[in-house]
């Protein structure tokens, strides 16, 4: 391709709109435009990159034995409603009618499409496992759209499910998955993790987020600096410490005046946080509730809604805290509560410490559980932190990181199954549900979270693998016949040997030229200029290192071959 050719509309100033760096870059390098809220035009650069990410893809879940088909994006009422998804979905979900006032939506997920397909279609034990996906656009109608194609409303999407007699044969279909995910990741050069993940809306039993990591994701993960073991923060577990011996001493109660927060309480009574229970108070299903945690940590309220198995929770307002502890915000304690306590692991093996003493400026000291107070439940319901021992190993610790969801993988089990009557025969002739599984890799996501993880001040930094181009010959001078004529040769030769180039053959000054490479991100330049070339060589740049080498011609060539063929068959 000839860059004067090319659709590459460039710009040199960030864009106002544009918050994060994916959305920043590929405004600035022509790689996308937008049309509304959270809805834009790939332009030739950004699709080829987005292509890059399906080709990889769909050669994996072919590998892995799933199957290509295409879905409506349009998907009727009725199956929503089976599912009982219809009123539950929120307004995400773009319902509309059509002129026959039927009911329709923009579907967000195929679940229900899916489901109904293989209703009617799989009748016996013989035709699974079986497993099937699609790569196409999704709608969801999200109340703040933001972050170029980080969150937008309309995206490119791959989803698979997988149709099975039993749960054991569910397992090996997920695993079948995971490994895919795992080589795709691998083979889009990204640095990612496979974390446990909480199953969130889309139900079932057990599932896993692919996180690239980047400093700008918005999801908080934990890995083991030891193991694989690596989760969601809203999933993550730890190792719990050994309980603490101490004698306890007699329960004791110390006016805190106008002292609410840990910091107040804990700097008054010249203890560490670790030496005090919050006692956090929350609705759950219209019942109130109360937490604890130490006051180090914090609460995780995902995990506590798992475990009430509650429908609705809500932190409690002020008229409910003072209605069950008689005092205002920030002196709850467990000691005399008239409500179910649920304690955190940790907080279980504490002894002597300090909670509020559910009246206007009090406190206990020396507080022990089984004397003091019973909680109805002890379970892991905290926030992990740095350092924290890792749950699965006895060598490792847990680090911190940002992460940014490209991929998610579900054991749906028998909730779309059940609710839309997907049964199949058995070798008994007996009637029994199909288990399921969803996949998911959120292809255009996937692009933009590459960029937020590889670039720099001037421009996107692309792996090879994703890159729209793989190299881009910049002749110094339009107005020199040898160097002209050396960029043809070299832009034959890699193109013949299947190497995607880009010829830079715009007349323009040669910085010019070198500051759009950079922006776009092709990661493998070579320069031609006249100096050089009088002693038959060129310039080549990697991008990601910023290494520069002068190279005699067919040596740059064979270079370029041998880079890109390494990264592609990673």
């Amino acid at each position: 391709m000839r860059y004067s050719q090319y659709f590459v509309p460039t710009v040199k100033e960030t864009p106002s709109d544009a918050e994060v760096i994916s959305h920043q870059l590929m405004l600035r390098a022509g790689m996308i435009r937008k049309l509304a809220a959270g809805i834009y035009n790939y332009l030739p650069l950004g699709l080829r990159s987005i292509r890059k990410v399906e080709q990889i893809v769909r050669e994996e879940m072919n590998r892995a034995g799933a199957i290509e088909l295409l879905m409506p994006g349009v998907q009727p009422a009725e199956l929503w409603q089976e599912s009982k998804r219809w009123e539950q979905y929120g307004k995400e979900l773009l319902r509309f009618t059509d002129r026959k006032d039927a009911e329709f939506c923009l579907g967000p997920t195929h679940e229900e499409v899916i489901t109904d397909l293989v209703r009617r279609e799989v009748k016996s034990y013989r035709q699974m496992p079986l497993n099937l996906y699609q790569v196409q656009s999704k709608f969801r109608d999200e109340i703040r759209p933001r972050f170029g194609l980080m969150r937008g409303r309309e995206f490119i999407m791959k989803d698979a499910y997988s149709f099975d007699v039993n749960s054991e044969a569910a397992d090996s279909s997920y695993e079948k998955m995971y490994q895919a995910y795992r080589r795709i990741f691998q083979r889009c050069g990204l640095r990612f993790r496979a974390v446990e993940a909480d199953t969130g809306s889309i139900g079932g039993s057990s599932s896993h987020e692919f996180m690239v990591l980047a400093d700008s994701g918005e999801d908080a993960i934990v890995s083991c600096t030891a193991c694989e073991y690596a989760a969601n923060v809203e999933k993550a577990e730890s190792r719990p410490f050994p309980a603490q011996h101490a004698e306890p001493r007699d329960l004791e109660k110390v006016e805190t005046p106008r002292k609410r927060s840990v910091e107040e309480v804990t700097g008054f009574l010249g203890i560490p946080a670790s030496g005090l229970v919050k006692t956090l108070l929350y609705v759950a299903d219209g019942q109130p509730v109360a937490a604890l945690v130490r006051g180090d940590h914090d609460l995780n309220e995902i995990k506590l809604k798992n475990l009430l198995g509650c429908e609705e929770l809500e932190m409690a307002g002020e008229d409910v805290v003072e209605r069950v502890t008689g005092a205002p915000v920030g002196f709850a304690g467990p000691v005399g509560l008239k409500i179910r306590i649920v304690a955190d692991l940790l907080v279980e093996g504490m002894k002597n410490f300090v909670t509020g003493g559910n009246a206007s400026d009090l406190h206990f000291k020396n507080v022990n559980i089984g004397r003091d107070f019973t909680p109805a439940l002890v379970a892991d319901i905290r926030n992990v932190v740095h350092g924290d021992p890792c749950p699965r190993c006895e060598a490792g610790h847990l680090e911190m990181w940002r992460g940014i969801e490209v991929g998610h993988v579900f054991k749906l089990g028998t909730k779309y199954s059940e609710a839309l009557r997907a049964t199949y025969l058995d070798a008994d002739g007996k009637e029994q549900v199909i288990f399921m599984g969803c996949y998911g890799i959120g292809i255009s996501r996937t692009v933009a979270a590459c960029i937020e993880q590889n670039h720099d001040a001037d421009g996107i930094i692309f792996p090879i693998p994703l890159a729209p181009f793989h190299c881009i010959i910049s002749a110094v001078s339009m107005k020199d016949a040898q160097v002209v004529a050396a960029c043809e040769d070299m832009y034959r030769a890699l193109t013949d040997a299947g190497v995607e180039v880009i010829f830079d053959d715009r007349d323009e000054r040669p910085g010019s030229k070198f500051k759009d490479a950079d922006l776009i991100g092709i990661p493998l330049r070579i320069v031609v200029g006249s100096k050089n070339l009088a002693d038959g060589k060129v310039e080549l740049k990697v991008r990601k290192s910023g290494e520069v080498s002068l190279l005699p011609l067919p040596e740059a060539v064979e270079t370029v071959k041998t880079l890109v063929a390494e990264a592609l068959n990673q």
